[in-house]
């Protein structure tokens, strides 16, 4: 039988979608239709969508309105100046990129020469929402950070979904130079948005001795969805860190690939998510070791409550001619509802001996014990609980460098769940 659905939903979900108007080369274009035109939405025999289900995504009839809702609080205050763009339903309504120091380059994609768009590296057009993202991309930043230069402030990009039935697709360029610096923020809301889904891809290239550090803050809320793609090469001697935190969202997909390309290279990838009601969340992520002498450390850690449900599927590789990698995957999980649930695969794939790798996964409750030794000293039950929750996901929330970014997590945590942080 075949693992696509019988009746082709994604040539009705595409009839509504406008092709892209930005230069990317025709033959990427070419081979990205090709793709969409002979294939559908994977159902769940496909393994890598075992535990997703689209059929809400593929049920969307995309609206083509384009207009821009004023009434929606663009927006979103981290406490601090930063470099910031604003996107509504996919289109750049706000920058503030006037006084940018030299060394950085910050353009819409639809403002970049034909060399520019050239230089993104494009993956093959062989995933669905990569083949979307390409062919159908509204916008999206081409960010370059040139040999040794510092960005002393934070560029913060905030995603907004407004209206009913919208779907976006935006595609970003992070470019770090030779032992260049950088801090970048993701945000993506929805407020008051009610069935519309991003696509949104980001390619990152971390080149020599160079350093990136994202944080991507997904605060969706119910009834709205997302796909998000960070592809990312990494050089010789440079530390990549990506911190993902899902507070929200029917559904949430997150793919993440790094490949190691040079030696001495530190990659970090950490997630936090916290869910309540119907909520699901599928973290996907895969770390190719392609040379020896690297490090990556992966750490994930979820909460779900009512009936929410997460998926993670970490993958390692180690390849033939990775010797000396050092690899560590933990991924763990408390399920508060009888009615969550979670499915969790963490993979190693190695194929050279001489290697320290390892992974880990564990699926429980809060221990009742430490509740009663909390409520027997003076503390509420809820508050009990919420404590034992909070020391389970710092060690996530630690590895975050930016308090701003902390105090917004902690911010949306006391208005999505009812916590209160001293």
């Amino acid at each position: 039988m075949s693992t696509l659905l019988s009746v082709n939903k994604l040539e009705t979900f595409r009839s509504h979608l406008n092709k892209t108007k930005i230069g990317f080369s025709n033959g990427i274009l070419e081979n990205a239709e090709s793709f969409l035109n002979q294939t559908d939405f994977p159902t769940t025999k496909v393994e890598d969508w075992k535990y997703t289900r689209l059929n809400k995504i593929s049920g969307i009839q995309p609206s083509n309105d384009t207009t821009l809702d004023t009434d929606v609080i663009l927006d979103y205050d981290l406490g601090k100046e930063t470099f910031k763009f604003i996107f509504q339903n996919g289109v750049l309504c706000s920058s503030s990129d006037a006084n940018l120091p030299e060394g950085l380059t910050i353009l819409p994609l639809e403002d970049c020469t034909q060399e520019q768009l050239a230089s993104i590296p494009y993956q093959d057009n062989n995933e669905l929402f990569v083949a979307l993202n390409t062919f159908y991309c509204s916008s999206g930043l081409y960010i370059e950070v040139k040999k040794n230069t510092v960005v002393n402030k934070t560029i913060h990009i905030h995603h907004i979904v407004s209206g009913e039935n919208m779907v976006n697709h935006v595609k970003h360029f992070i470019n770090c130079g030779t032992s260049s610096n950088c801090n970048i923020i993701l945000t993506f809301i929805s407020g008051e948005a009610k069935n519309c889904m991003s696509n949104v891809l980001t390619n990152v290239v971390v080149g020599e001795n160079a350093k990136l550090n994202i944080d991507k803050l997904q605060l969706e809320n119910d009834g709205n969805y997302g796909v998000f793609n960070e592809l990312t090469e990494i050089y010789a001697n440079a530390n990549f860190t990506l911190n993902t935190i899902t507070l929200g969202g029917t559904l949430i997909r997150n793919n993440v690939h790094a490949e190691i390309k040079g030696q001495n290279v530190e990659c970090n990838l950490n997630g936090a998510y916290l869910l309540k009601g119907s909520a699901h969340v599928d973290n996907h992520t895969l770390i190719e070791h392609q040379v020896p002498n690297c490090n990556s450390n992966e750490l994930y850690k979820g909460v779900m409550d009512d009936k929410s449900t997460g998926v993670f599927n970490g993958k390692v590789i180690v390849h033939k001619d990775a010797q000396k990698t050092n690899a560590f995957q933990s991924n763990a999980n408390v399920l508060l509802s009888k009615d969550a649930t979670i499915n969790t695969k963490p993979e190693l794939e190695i194929y050279a001996d001489d290697v320290k790798c390892s992974h880990g996964s564990t699926t429980g409750q809060l221990d009742e014990n430490a509740i009663f030794y909390l409520r027997a000293r003076g503390v509420s039950e809820a508050s009990a609980r919420q404590l034992l929750v909070q020391a389970f996901i710092e060690d996530v929330l630690e590895k975050i460098e930016d308090e701003n970014v902390v105090n917004c997590i902690h911010n949306e945590l006391s208005e999505r769940l009812g916590w209160s942080f001293n």
